[in-house]
């Protein structure tokens, strides 16, 4: 087990946050804008690129409002959850109706992620939920991963595994769906008896070496939610991957959906959500090596899933999902090698969110001024619409 730094709760507690009515140097809310919102649909989990032609895209999933069916709650796992697209020219007048990404052939598609690559290539991941019978694992005598059903929630779903798909026109036509391979520590089948497919909700990035990097979620241990984070590579745009190493394992802590972001001095970092963590602090690990290796360590704030963006000054833009009240989405400038993430000040971006369910933000550039942070939201717990900010950083 690797050792865990102490958790700097008293840094956090003494910086607190800056509200977006207040300044923080280099930092100016614009304004919010609705990208995509329509009560008959459950949206959420959100990425964004911005084309060299201008043209921003906006990819998320998208399910039917299940509360409308008489479900009594709100379900992440769903047989009708596609991955579609908006696209805008001006990051506030969006398509109304979405385009189709892809659609598995078994089962909901879950959190597309968008990497745009030096060739322009697009390639979008996603991981994809299967509904099946509650007593499947014993009648397959597979060790699969079910969700049971909950009061108020139907039906019982397997995990599949993730995939990617590729664009070379700007996302009007996709190939694939492409499988990546097994991480060795998962201990996980599919239905079919295989291995699962590597999978992760976080961002990828490509490297100067032109290495693909992607930080994926594996169930390494046999108990119902435990995971840990490794390294996949990839040598040719994403056509094929290998195993690397691990980037965050503990016995006890669960460290799962992840971004990575490669320095300018060439580091590997990144920005893992955790579970039976000390008051869920997120954490980050960074690799020196080309992704060889990695140390982690807390990162002594609360907030999750994260995703870094690389300003123009070579800054780097850290945004995340505030789940406890104030529900909302916050932000912090981390200098450019990533190193002052427990005295970097806190922004918050919006601190009126109707519940928990919100967040999974993901940011592009606009112009060398201004930025645009997209996530899902929702008011009162109601209709989860795709939301964005335009943040000026000078």
């Amino acid at each position: 087990m690797k050792t865990l730094f102490c958790f700097s709760i008293i840094a956090f507690c003494f910086f607190g946050s800056v509200s977006a009515q207040d300044k923080l140097p280099g930092i100016r809310k614009v304004k919010d804008v609705i990208i995509y919102k329509d009560s008959l649909f459950y949206s959420a989990f959100p990425s964004v690129v911005k084309r060299p032609n201008g043209e921003i895209l906006v990819a998320f999933r998208r399910a039917p409002e299940r509360r409308l069916f008489g479900e009594q709650g709100i379900a992440h796992t769903d047989p009708n959850s596609y991955m579609v697209m908006v696209r805008s020219r001006n990051a506030e007048n969006w398509t109304k109706e979405p385009d189709l990404i892809f659609a598995y052939p078994f089962g909901g598609s879950q959190d597309p992620c968008l990497l745009q690559l030096k060739d322009e290539t697009l390639i979008c991941t996603s991981y994809t939920w299967s509904p099946i019978c509650p007593n499947a694992d014993s009648i397959l005598n597979r060790k699969i991963s079910l969700i049971n059903s909950k009061k108020n929630y139907s039906p019982v779903f397997t995990f599949l595994g993730g995939y990617l798909v590729r664009s070379t026109n700007g996302g009007k036509k996709w190939q694939g769906p492409f499988y990546p391979p097994h991480v060795p520590a998962d201990i996980q089948v599919d239905v079919w008896g295989k291995p699962l497919p590597a999978y992760n909700r976080g961002a990828l990035c490509e490297g100067k070496n032109g290495k693909l990097f992607w930080a994926v979620a594996a169930k390494d241990a046999d108990s119902p939610s435990k995971t840990s984070v490794y390294l996949m590579i990839s040598e040719n745009k994403g056509l094929t991957w290998d195993y690397s190493c691990p980037v965050a394992v503990d016995e006890k802590i669960s460290t799962n959906e992840t971004s990575i972001y490669e320095t300018p001095k060439g580091d590997l970092v990144a920005f893992l959500r955790t579970a039976n963590m000390p008051d869920q602090l997120s954490c980050i690990a960074r690799s020196t090596d080309g992704g060889k290796s990695f140390q982690w360590q807390s990162m002594g704030f609360y907030g999750y899933p994260l995703h870094a963006l690389m300003l123009p000054d070579r800054r780097v833009l850290l945004t995340y999902g505030y789940r406890n009240t104030p529900y909302g989405i916050r932000a912090r400038i981390l200098n450019p090698e990533c190193t002052d993430f427990e005295t970097a000040q806190e922004f918050i971006i919006r601190d009126d969110g109707g519940s928990g369910d919100l967040g999974y933000s993901w940011s592009t550039m606009l112009d060398k001024n201004r930025a645009l942070v997209v996530y899902y939201f929702n008011h009162d717990n109601g209709t989860r619409y795709i939301a964005g900010t335009i943040l000026e950083i000078n």
